[in-house]
């Protein structure tokens, strides 16, 4: 056997593996994919319970979930509109879409997203006689090192936090990674968003005090993160803001929405 059939051999050998494994991989993604998929989509109920303080451990999320209804608005005229399948509809990926999209003036980006998308998705819980209980909207905004996504809950009269949790960030761990501190979280029920219909909410550098006349709407900040707890408040008032989830959250004050 001549030295060049020894290595042609050894290519055939060689391409006929990676055509092998090429095969097996892309098998795998594409049988595995709806398990990704529905795993995606629990751990993102999951996430909208817990930021609303509605995760019951052992109990089916599926069945927790069952009281919270999925909608899409538009975040311009702040109606609800079914111009796009809750199932299916992502905002992150549309706000990456200029048809599907506007771009944020330096001014309007507080949060540091670019551009915001036309719709939006928000989750309504209904109370025991099938009133409106909470409302738990999506968030996200640039911190220190990356974008926090999370979930911002409000109470019934649409003004009281009743949670706030981020599932996905590249902050600090023990200085802006304490956005997952569940001590730090529980700082966040009760506070207040509005005050005279503008958003007052933010985290002031080091403790509320109890007798501050503004104590209803400031939350601790982050020992150690100036930057990330500036994000988190710009992230916050942006949403509920009139860029955001105000123009939706009037409208359903009013009935109109």
């Amino acid at each position: 056997m001549s030295k060049n059939d020894g290595i042609g051999k050894t290519l055939l050998v060689a391409f006929a593996i990676c055509i092998v494994c090429s095969v097996v991989v892309s098998t795998a993604a594409v049988v595995l994919k709806p398990a990704q998929e529905a795993n995606k989509t629990l751990d993102r109920k999951r996430n909208i319970l817990a930021a609303a303080g509605m995760l019951e451990p052992g109990r089916s999320v599926e069945e927790q979930f069952a009281q919270v209804q999925t909608r899409v608005i538009d975040l311009k005229t702040g109606e609800f509109t079914d111009q796009r399948n809750p199932e299916n509809y992502e905002p992150v990926k549309a706000a990456k879409d200029p048809s599907q999209s506007i771009d944020l003036s330096q001014e309007e980006d507080i949060a540091g997203i670019g551009r915001r998308e036309n719709y939006a998705l928000v989750y309504l819980v209904e109370g025991s006689g099938g009133d409106l209980d909470k409302v738990i909207l999506p968030v996200r905004g640039y911190g220190l090192w990356s974008t926090l996504y999370g979930f911002i809950a409000l109470e019934s009269d649409l003004n009281t936090i009743a949670g706030l949790g981020f599932y996905e960030h590249g902050e600090t761990p023990g200085l802006g990674g304490e956005v997952d501190n569940p001590r730090w979280k529980a700082l966040w029920p009760g506070k207040q968003v509005y005050r005279d219909g503008e958003v007052e909410i933010e985290l002031i550098k080091g403790s509320v005090e109890p007798d501050n006349p503004r104590a209803e709407w400031r939350v601790d900040g982050l020992s150690g993160a100036t930057l990330t707890s500036r994000g988190v408040t710009h992230l916050v008032q942006f949403w509920l803001g009139e860029q955001g989830y105000q123009p939706f959250l009037n409208n359903l004050k009013s009935g109109e929405a």
